[in-house]
């Protein structure tokens, strides 16, 4: 323990943001992350507890009050030291310490009754020195084994389990169907949330230590008429990759978004969030495109008020739409949670983004009825408002209204992975069409099919970057345990 009365001398130091003024004109990062001796005075706050319920509440179980003591400390060869810690659970904490909401701080104990220690600022420090510092080094293996892994997608929990895989010897092909590496981190995932260079060195440290990755390739195929991003330009079959690889890992996204099905839903101007976001993130990153489904001057209304939504939010107020209008189905919940109900687990409290910051309307217990038109192309949204009792909905007679709209985004969630993907592979689905595996015993992440496993998105569905994390390491494990008999990477 660094500073044992430090969690009642100093205060919670948030990261600051730019002006909304400045940060609405571009693409790029806006956080202003805490300098050495802000994140030292932060990782004193840390009451090293007897049970430190922050280890449990991070997916990753990041070994969280070992780094911040070594921040405390504050030499250089601690700062070290704290980046080996925080690798040894987590291979990308550039993605979570900008992208991860961050439950490990609502699991803080000085969160019972007073604000969380700072986590995610203080890995945030920690990994941005560490590459500045040039700490951050490809680790190739010294023997391989001859043996080879096919991954398909190329998302958190696939880089996770291919960089894995190949620290221990194995010959890695990461299959990615769109152009560049990254899955939903690279197309879903705004880049004023996170900017893309933080994937492209991770990609550089990985070809270093033996994985490659083939982009613009198809695993299988899509439906007919999916509006999943699909910018390959060759295709192979599922059973090519099972006659190829002595073990194929299955770790694409949970990219089947869920629809809307009320009258007007074919109109132009009604689109998924992910038709809009991989676009703006494409265009971005230097490519033309045609068509591009574009905010200019338009009234938006983005359906769904989850993280996609408010990033649906933000990349509309840059591009200058005329209005945002956020609905959520559900009523609008407190402002603060009651912490004594639920510490150490994830509160439900109004939440504001950054986006929202930038200019907003939120409509909470709202539903939509009708999308209105006129020649085909969108004019309003019909909506109703709701009450909820005892857990059920009603409609609220006499509340229906029309609200102008010149786009509407779904962005209600992820119903499930692309089923094809996994029929192709001929792997059974859960009850809500997610590739079928446990997690634990001999059998972890094993799928029904000889050598194939499925984990992250495609196992568990609609998750977050740590989960996906997680679940891309473990698999690692049990793939190498599949082809090995034994593994000595961490669980």
């Amino acid at each position: 323990m660094g500073k044992v009365t430090g969690f009642m001398e100093y205060e919670r130091l948030e990261e600051g943001y730019e002006p909304v003024t400045a940060r609405v004109k571009n693409y790029k990062e806006f956080v202003i992350a805490l300098n050495v001796d802000q994140a030292k005075q932060q990782g004193a706050r840390c009451m090293d507890c007897g049970t430190p319920f922050c280890n449990n509440g991070c997916p990753v179980n990041n070994v969280i009050p070992d780094f911040n003591d070594l921040v405390y400390k504050g030499r250089p060869e601690d700062w070290k030291h704290a980046i080996t810690v925080l690798h040894s659970t987590n291979n990308f904490p550039e993605f979570t310490g900008r992208i991860c909401p961050a439950p490990c701080e609502a699991a803080c104990t000085l969160n019972v009754n007073d604000d969380a220690v700072g986590i995610k600022s203080i890995e945030h420090a920690i990994i941005d020195r560490a590459w500045a510092e040039g700490w951050v080094q490809p680790q190739p293996p010294k023997v391989k084994t001859g043996k080879t892994v096919a991954i398909v997608g190329a998302g958190p929990a696939g880089l996770a389990a291919a960089q894995q895989l190949a620290r221990v010897g194995h010959s890695v092909t990461v299959f990615e169907k769109n152009d560049r590496v990254g899955g939903l981190l690279r197309y879903g995932i705004p880049d004023f949330k996170m900017e893309k260079s933080h994937i492209d060195r991770r990609v550089e440290q990985m070809k270093a230590e033996g994985v490659e990755f083939r982009t613009g390739v198809m695993v299988a195929a899509l439906p007919e008429g999916s509006k999943v991003t699909n910018w390959a330009k060759e295709t192979i079959s599922a059973d090519e990759l099972k006659s190829q690889f002595d073990a194929v890992l299955l770790t694409g996204g949970a990219e089947q978004s869920r629809d809307l099905p009320v009258p007007g839903r074919d109109l132009a101007g009604v689109h998924f969030a992910m038709e809009f976001l991989p676009q703006q993130n494409k265009v971005n990153a230097g490519d033309k495109l045609k068509n591009q489904i574009r905010a200019d001057g338009k009234h938006v209304i983005v359906i769904g008020g989850g993280d996609t939504g408010s990033d649906c939010v933000g990349t509309s107020n840059r591009h200058g739409a005329k209005s945002v209008t956020q609905f959520e189905l559900l009523p609008q919940p407190p402002e603060v949670e009651d912490r004594p109900l639920t510490w150490p687990y994830w509160p439900i409290k109004l939440r504001t983004s950054s986006s929202h910051e930038e200019g907003c309307e939120r409509e909470f217990a709202i539903a939509t009825k009708e999308f209105i038109g006129e020649k085909g192309k969108l004019t309003g949204v019909k909506t109703v408002r709701l009450k909820w009792e005892g857990g059920k909905m009603t409609e609220v007679e006499g509340s229906e209204q029309i609200l102008k709209a010149d786009l509407a985004f779904l962005a209600m969630g992820f119903v499930s992975p692309v089923a094809t993907i996994l029929d192709a592979f001929g792997v059974d689905k859960d009850a809500r069409g997610n590739g079928k595996a446990s997690t634990e015993g001999a059998a972890a992440y094993k799928t029904n099919v000889d050598k194939v496993f499925a984990a992250g998105d495609m196992r568990r569905g609609q998750s977050l970057v740590v989960w996906a994390i997680r679940e891309g390491r473990q698999a690692a494990k049990a793939v190498d345990e599949y082809l090995m008999g034994v593994s000595r990477l961490p669980r």
